[in-house]
């Protein structure tokens, strides 16, 4: 009996012990399972957001890359430029209020997968006009006499011109002149850009959020610092993509490439600028293709699940209690949900002018916002037309031009960015030595941006224009100096820009002003002969013989170009190692629950203030510099087609110098400030060190947790930032 119950028993026990363990089996296998989905789900999400920011990257520095190219094409100023390469902040602006607030109440990851479709839309719709418009026409003698050489480039007589073909001529030009006059196809890029904006809005604020909310936190500024990376590596690929682009020509696919009579080097070559956004819209598509297949929620990492978090998400319901939240919902009156949200619309809207009124009361914000403005004016104006000061000041072509910006200057961006953020960990450096390393970046940076003023090339040597036909320099540009004695015989327009190249080493703006006689050749080998203004300066009584295209700068450009590298690398990583410094003064300059609405007014003043105006009156400001306009075909100015190279270099670098001198006095009222209050808190410091013993412990155990707090809270939010 003593046998058969101790069996019993131990049957029982063993009855009851099984389940217990199967149970708790069973938990751990689907704690183990929900961890790998979260960790998997959350690596998903990370890999499609790093693509995404990649991609919104590359279209975005494309734009940038293109800007010479746009105007060639469309026959647009410098200032027209401006207003569409700034379209792009006014769609950003459009929506980005909408996006933050109702968002993140949606589903994240679908929002960002409609924002990408919407972005590739935007960049297909700046491609189209290539496929709307004509042909690209240039001005060329060689393509109206159709390679004959028996026409002679200095009519005397319009009876020289055989009658049929003027009349094809005219009638090619009347053609154009209507399809012209009924569209203004730069408007499809500006549209087009005002859509980039719009589907770019919720990719920043909801993809970091959505990181933020489902990743481990130790892994969170890890995840986020990925996401940064790649999207400052995308304008490398742009920039590349542009150079690549801008030596294919504009109508490749379109027209025999051997009757182009223009090469890359020349003003008038327009690259295939819309192909790179062809290329670029479709990796947006892709990129936005992974976000329709995320899910809303992702399982909730296990520190975080008992966490009374602040977050966003903390908000809204969760897979394991929506039943929860159902049958509560249910029971809850419309009346009341009416009456509770109108409650919290008056609640917000009477926080908001006292938060604005307090962070606006804060000097080190205000003081430090405005220094940022300026400063982004500068950087943004400098940035946009970079591309084009190089091409005008060096010689360089648009090609040359984005492979230099993409391969050199990015990089150094990026260094400089990323050094920033390391001497603010190694050295463990406070507020003070913040605003000190911002300011002191900031003016050395514009310290070696004014050396670049003794590192420009001088004018070409153009007949009419910046040297008479004589070979003087020229004081006064004036139009009607582009005729002279020597070309008076001819019958010349002082509207067309077909450039060639005296063997004087003059370049005369076509070759009816330079007075030639006679042609041989066709297409990019036409020489002409004969040429009376170019024989002006020819000591022996040869003929004086041109050939098609713009002679070269002067020898020492070359040089000026490599100098001109070197300085503007150094600059550029400069400037950008106080960038970090800066975004952690601004945050630490302000009250902890003001922090989200004060980056949020920062980036709503630098996006308005610098980044809409800046492009536009640095372009109308380059625009004075012109000395040769093209023409449209039905009359009016085009884009402008030589620039005088000392003016455009006082007003390019002395506009940025001038914005650049602004901020560096409102950081310096900064600095003071902070120095000001510091100065006191010292004093408070050193008469506890007086104190009792107790005291002075106590003191500095509070002093270590606060500066433990710092340095665990703030790495993360440089990564962020």
């Amino acid at each position: 009996m003593e046998i058969s119950s101790k069996e019993n028993a131990q049957f029982f026990s063993n009855n009851i012990i099984l389940p217990v363990d199967r149970s708790s089996f069973k938990s751990e296998s689907s704690a183990s399972k929900e961890k790998q989905s979260c960790c998997g789900g959350i690596k998903i999400f990370l890999g499609a957001l790093s693509f995404v920011y990649f991609a919104k990257a590359l279209s975005g520095s494309y734009l940038k890359s293109t800007i010479t190219q746009i105007e060639r094409r469309f026959d647009i100023p410098s200032s027209l430029v401006g207003v569409i390469d700034g379209s792009f902040e006014i769609g950003n602006l459009l929506i980005i209020i909408l996006v933050s607030y109702f968002g993140a109440k949606l589903h994240r990851p679908r929002i960002i997968g409609a924002g990408c479709l919407i972005m590739s839309a935007g960049t297909f719709l700046i491609a189209m006009p290539q496929f709307l418009m004509g042909r690209y026409r240039y001005e060329r003698f060689a393509s109206i006499i159709n390679s004959t050489g028996s026409l002679s480039p200095c009519l005397q007589e319009k009876s020289q011109i055989p009658h049929l073909t003027l009349e094809k001529s005219q009638a090619k030009i009347n053609a154009g002149c209507e399809k012209e006059a009924g569209s203004s196809m730069w408007i499809y890029v500006l549209l087009g850009n005002l859509l980039r904006g719009i589907g770019e809005t919720p990719i920043q604020p909801l993809g970091i959020t959505y990181i933020d909310d489902y990743a481990v936190e130790e892994n969170a500024a890890l995840y986020i610092g990925f996401v940064q990376t790649l999207a400052i590596i995308g304008p490398i690929f742009g920039f590349l993509l542009g150079s690549l682009c801008a030596k294919l020509y504009v109508d490749i696919g379109f027209v025999d490439l051997d009757s182009v009579t223009i090469t890359h080097k020349d003003v008038q070559w327009v690259g295939a600028w819309w192909l790179g956004y062809l290329i670029a819209g479709v990796i947006s598509v892709l990129a936005g293709i992974p976000f329709w297949f995320l899910p809303k929620h992702l399982p909730k990492p296990e520190g975080r699940k008992d966490s009374n978090s602040s977050s966003e998400q903390s908000k809204f319901i969760t897979e394991d209690n929506k039943e929860q939240q159902k049958s509560y919902q249910q029971h809850v009156k419309i009346a009341e949900l009416a009456k509770g949200k109108i409650l919290e619309s008056v609640s917000s809207l009477l926080n908001f002018l006292p938060s604005l009124r307090n962070l606006f009361g804060n000097p080190v914000y205000f003081l430090y916002l405005c220094a940022s403005i300026i400063q982004f004016n500068s950087l943004i104006g400098m940035v946009t037309y970079k591309p084009k000061y190089i091409e005008q000041q060096y010689g360089q072509t648009s090609s040359k031009t984005n492979f230099v910006i993409g391969l050199i200057n990015i990089p150094a961006v990026a260094f400089g960015i990323f050094s920033g953020g390391l001497i603010m960990k190694k050295f463990r450096i406070n507020v003070l030595g913040a605003a000190k390393l911002s300011l002191g970046s900031s003016f050395f940076g514009y310290l070696l941006l004014l050396s670049l003023f003794a590192m420009g090339c001088e004018n070409s040597d153009v007949a009419g224009l910046t040297v008479s036909y004589h070979g003087t320099k020229q004081i006064t540009h004036y139009e009607q100096a582009l005729f002279a004695e020597c070309n008076s015989g001819c019958i010349c327009s002082k509207n067309d820009w077909d450039p060639i190249c005296g063997e004087n080493g003059i370049t005369y703006i076509s070759a009816c002003l330079a007075g030639c006689q006679a042609s041989n050749g066709s297409g990019k080998s036409t020489v002409f002969y004969n040429c009376s203004c170019v024989g002006i300066l020819e000591s022996s009584s040869r003929s004086s013989s041109a050939v098609v295209g713009p002679c070269q700068k002067g020898n020492e450009c070359p040089k000026m170009f490599l100098y001109f590298l070197v300085i503007s690398v150094i600059t550029s990583y400069t400037l950008s190692v106080g960038g970090t410094p800066g975004y952690i003064l601004l945050l630490r300059c302000i009250k902890p629950h003001l922090k989200s609405f004060a980056l949020g007014i920062y980036t709503l003043a630098v996006r308005v203030l610098a980044g809409i105006p800046a492009p536009v009156y640095f372009g109308v400001a380059i625009d004075t510099t012109c000395l040769k306009w093209g023409s449209k075909r039905c009359g009016g100015r085009g884009a402008c087609r030589l620039y005088d190279s000392r003016a455009l270099r006082y007003v390019y670098l002395g506009l940025t110098l001038v914005l650049g001198t602004v901020s560096i006095f409102f950081s310096i009222a900064v600095l003071w400030i902070l120095r000001k209050t510091s100065a006191p808190q010292d004093k408070t410091t050193s008469a506890s060190r007086r104190g009792t013993g107790l005291t002075r412990k106590r003191k500095d155990n509070f002093l270590n947790s606060d500066h433990l707090i710092q340095t665990t809270y703030w790495p993360e939010k440089e990564t962020r930032l």
